[in-house]
């Protein structure tokens, strides 16, 4: 990694330490710290809003309860009237709002990596998207290169392609061989887990990417032994729920590399099961698993050409 091209900052659910995840109030915060870029999530409601939030249902994070695919957004129990759990008390974002805030006049230089999750159905998911993307005035080129869709799951692919084409695509996951083998030729960048890439073929894999052009993100980075060995690692964007911890030292390592990074040791890396091959192996084999049952084997589809 170069010293004057150290990573960016994308706000992991916004500055998601401070501010109740997913809200405005936390994708606000991270845009004023600085932050490049903010990461969220997508559900979609009964009624068709697509909504940011992490979890399929709403009983961690705020005082509602049951899964969001069950729920209306509008009426007099829609999700329109919930609030967060955690302080200053927020309401749940729809993917409208989000996309406003971010065709502000001072905040369209920030990137949007939308999470997509695997309980949605992509078709719709992604047709809605679309219907609130293509409503702006010059969406074309003020906001259509700022998105980056992720997704875990191989089969959302070929929806992304026919219903939002213009949206740069990454993968995102755990496992270096799924990437490899179902979104290398499919994808521009890669937000993997730190974990996953502190293994010998996580290296190896880092080098592929950079000899392959592909941008390479990773997640969810909060301490900053772990923000310095992505640094060394040469990745393009950290993604983390606290942006004002890595911008100041992204920050000192601009006024004096050598010095900051001889504070950051790698010692961590082995003191850490999570970072073993086998732990990693086996986490990789549970994850997959998982998303399989949530939206089926993993597969590329091929979409025909329009006639």
């Amino acid at each position: 990694m170069s010293k004057s091209h150290l990573p960016e900052c994308w706000g992991h659910r916004g500055a998601s330490a401070a501010y109740p995840e997913n809200t405005l109030a936390s994708f606000e915060a991270a845009m004023r710290d600085g932050a490049e870029g903010i990461e969220s999530d997508v559900h979609v409601s009964v009624d068709g809003v697509v909504v940011m939030f992490h979890d399929p249902s709403l009983d961690r994070t705020t005082n509602g309860k049951g899964l969001i695919r069950e729920q209306n957004w509008y009426g007099q129990d829609g999700m329109e009237h919930l609030r967060t759990m955690k302080t200053p008390a927020q309401s749940i974002p729809t993917f409208a709002e989000t996309v406003a805030l971010l065709m502000k006049p001072e905040n369209q230089h920030v990137k949007f990596n939308v999470d997509v999750k695997v309980q949605n159905d992509p078709a719709r998911l992604f047709g809605l998207m679309h219907e609130v993307v293509s409503a702006h005035d010059g969406w074309e080129t003020r906001l259509a290169p700022r998105l980056l869709l992720g997704l875990w799951h191989p089969t959302f692919i070929p929806h992304a392609k026919e219903h939002l084409p213009y949206c740069r695509r990454s993968y995102i996951g755990v496992d270096v061989n799924i990437a490899r083998e179902y979104f290398w030729d499919h994808v521009d960048a890669f937000s993997m887990w730190f974990g996953s890439l502190t293994t010998a073929d996580g290296e190896k894999f880092r080098n592929e990417c950079k000899a392959g052009g592909k941008n390479l993100m990773v997640w969810t980075v909060n301490d900053p032994a772990c923000m310095m060995e992505a640094v060394r690692w040469g990745v393009d964007a950290i993604l983390t729920d606290v942006t004002k911890t890595w911008l100041d030292l992204r920050a000192a390592l601009q006024v004096d590399y050598d010095k900051i990074a001889r504070q950051h040791g790698r010692l961590f890396l082995w003191t850490s099961m999570r970072y073993y091959t086998p732990v990693q192996v086996l986490l990789r084999m549970k994850a997959k698993a998982w998303l399989e049952s949530a939206a089926g084997p993993f597969k590329v589809e091929v979409v025909a050409p329009v006639q």
